[in-house]
């Protein structure tokens, strides 16, 4: 595998003692995928949905924001695709 010379500088100053550059790759990875990624987006959008749902049936916005219209404005997650 070919990777830029910074990128392999950074994945050895990464490297543990004993620890091969595979292992060390591995370990920095962590699994974490793009699929894992999209998952976690999904569950951000539903809770953020949820909590505004929330706060719109208070019909106030927490005491950290001045309006509703800032909070929207705070928490709203653009779609990815676009």
């Amino acid at each position: 595998m070919r990777v830029s010379d910074d990128l392999y500088a950074r994945v050895k100053a990464a490297n543990r003692d004993g620890e091969t550059l595979a292992e060390t790759l591995d370990r920095l990875v962590g699994g974490y995928s793009l699929t894992d990624f999209a998952d976690d987006a999904t569950a951000l959008r539903t809770g953020v949905a949820a909590a505004t749902r929330l706060v719109e049936q208070a019909g106030t916005a927490p005491p950290a924001f001045d309006d509703l219209e800032t909070l929207r404005e705070r928490v709203v997650v653009r779609d990815l695709d676009g």
